[in-house]
Parts: structure tokens; C-alpha cells; sequence
């Protein structure tokens, strides 16, 4: 009870000696990041690998064009422990602002936590201005230059209050974690992943620069995985190229004529379904449904 009266007066002290403007600046960074923890955390696909919203597959396609897409290559063996740890990492970011717990620590961790998600998935939005996560890791680090002001960085410490203000963060942070696994909502990626069918006649590649026996790299449009168009004498074929076995994205060797991951080695053939042919895998690669129309290749 102690600990929590510290928290709750320190934190009623910080809100009264700070400016409005950083009030501002805090109150929408702190609820924001509450906000991203509980919609994934309240997400039922998020950590359910083969969903769409799967943190797994998002990684798949964010590598495909990212500058640090050797690193999220890496990530996607362990997504689900990845997605857990964001999710955590945001809502203890955002009480630990809301609550003044290592305040400037927050600022930092949500600074770098913005900065990657930049990286990793809006990177090469134009123009620039409509890449939401530049504006947040820019606003996270003009909120931690005000914090520390003309100061030094504090060094870091660990002292037995602050362990305990910590500890109780950390304690809010995994209770509202399991809060949102025990109440699911579902999402507009899954509502309309479950309408695919509907959406239909998205643009791919004009049939003329698809040559047959090319292939062709794309992200689907609804489910926004990534996927391998293939064109041979038969016609036109596409697949997942998300892994079966843990989910790293596979590309096509034009030389083996299969479907190869590099995490793990496994091998799919596409010309027999994408049937795994060698390696860890035991299911084929998911189909994708693409058709000729008029001049240019669709999603179907």
C-alpha cells in the first residue's frame, strides 16, 4: 500500500508541475500506447499463427522492403515471444508516462519502440508525412529532450523504492495483458479477411511484363502477406510466401525450380502445390487466388 501511495502522489506532483504542453504531449503518448497494447493484446489472431492478423505474418511482409529486414527475417522464428514482448513493452510504457515511474526511461523505450516500428513497416510510405510512426518516434523524442531539459541522462540505478514503483508497472502491464487475451474483440484485418472473397479484382502485375516461366513478388492486398506469382504455359498460380513450418518467407531459386526458406532449408515445389520436397515442413504453402483479367494479372 506504501508503494502505491508513492506512485500516486509522485505521479499527482508530476502532472502539477508540468507545463500544459507537455501534459498534452504525455497524456496522448501514454494512452496511445495503452491503446496499441490492448488492441493487440485483445486480438485473438495476433499471437495464433495462420491468422491474418498473426504478429508473425506481419513480420513476414514488413521484411520484404524494410532496411532492416535482415533483422525481422531473424524475429520471425520467435514471433509469437516477439509479439508478446511488444505487446508488454507498450502498456508498461504507457503506465510507466501516465504514473511518472522512470519517466524518462518511458520516453526513451517509446522513442526506439516508434523508431523500429517506422523501420520495419512504414519506412517507405510516400510522401512521408503519412508514415504515423515517423510523427510518433519524433514526438516521443521531443517529450524526452523536454524531460531531461539542459540535464544529463541520469545514470541508471537500482535503488529499492524505484524497484518497487517498477515492479508495480511491470505487475499492470502483464494484468492488463491477460485482460485483453480474456476479452477478444475482433478486428477489421479479421473481418476482412473473413469478406476476402468479396474483395476481388486487385491489380497485381500487367500480363505482358509477367513472361512465362517468371515469377513475381507482391503482398495481398486483404490479407497484406506476402506471396509469389508464378505464369508458365498452364496459366497463372500464386502462394503464400509465409513458411509452414515457422513462418520465415520463402523465395523462389530459379536454378532448384523451388520454393526455399532460409531459415530452416525446407523446399516447396510449385508445380505440385507447393508440396514441401525437402527440410522441417510438413504442409504445402497456402494458395493464393489470382486470375487473367484483361491485360493485367488480379487477385481473385
Amino acid at each position: 500500500m506504501n508503494s502505491l501511495r508513492s506512485i500516486s502522489r509522485g505521479a499527482l506532483s508530476s502532472w502539477r508541475s508540468q507545463s500544459n504542453a507537455l501534459r498534452i504531449m504525455r497524456l496522448f503518448l501514454g494512452l496511445t500506447w495503452i491503446y496499441a497494447g490492448w488492441h493487440k493484446a485483445s486480438d485473438p489472431g495476433f499471437l495464433t499463427q495462420g491468422s491474418p492478423t498473426y504478429i508473425g505474418t506481419q513480420l513476414a511482409a514488413f521484411a520484404q522492403n524494410s532496411p532492416i529486414g535482415f533483422l525481422l527475417d531473424y524475429t520471425i522464428e520467435r514471433a509469437a515471444l516477439v509479439g508478446a514482448f511488444v505487446m508488454f513493452a507498450e502498456f508498461a510504457i504507457g503506465f510507466a508516462t501516465l504514473l511518472s515511474v522512470a519517466p524518462n526511461s518511458a520516453a526513451f523505450g517509446g522513442f526506439a519502440m516508434a523508431t523500429g516500428l517506422w523501420l520495419s513497416s512504414s519506412f517507405n510510405t510516400t510522401p512521408y508525412f503519412l508514415a504515423g510512426d515517423s510523427a510518433y518516434a519524433i514526438l516521443w523524442l521531443a517529450y524526452l529532450l523536454l524531460l531531461i531539459g539542459n540535464r544529463r541522462m541520469p545514470s541508471f540505478n537500482i535503488e529499492r523504492r524505484g524497484a518497487i514503483r517498477t515492479g508495480v508497472v511491470a505487475s499492470l502491464a502483464v494484468l492488463a495483458s491477460f485482460a485483453g487475451r480474456a476479452f477478444p474483440v475482433a478486428t477489421a484485418a479479421s473481418n476482412s479477411a473473413k469478406s476476402t472473397a468479396k474483395a476481388t479484382g486487385k491489380q497485381i502485375i500487367k500480363l505482358a511484363d509477367m513472361k512465362v516461366g517468371k515469377t513475381y513478388n507482391f503482398i495481398h492486398s486483404s490479407q497484406g502477406v506476402p506471396a509469389v506469382l508464378f505464369r508458365t504455359k498452364a496459366g497463372v498460380f500464386a502462394y503464400s510466401a509465409i513458411c509452414t513450418h515457422q513462418g520465415c518467407t520463402v523465395s523462389y531459386n530459379a536454378s532448384s525450380k523451388r520454393l526455399q526458406c532460409p531459415c530452416h532449408a525446407a523446399e516447396f515445389d510449385p508445380l505440385k502445390s507447393a508440396s514441401p520436397v525437402s527440410g522441417p515442413a510438413e504442409t504445402p504453402l497456402a494458395k493464393v487466388k489470382v486470375a487473367v483479367k484483361g491485360a493485367w494479372i488480379v487477385e481473385a
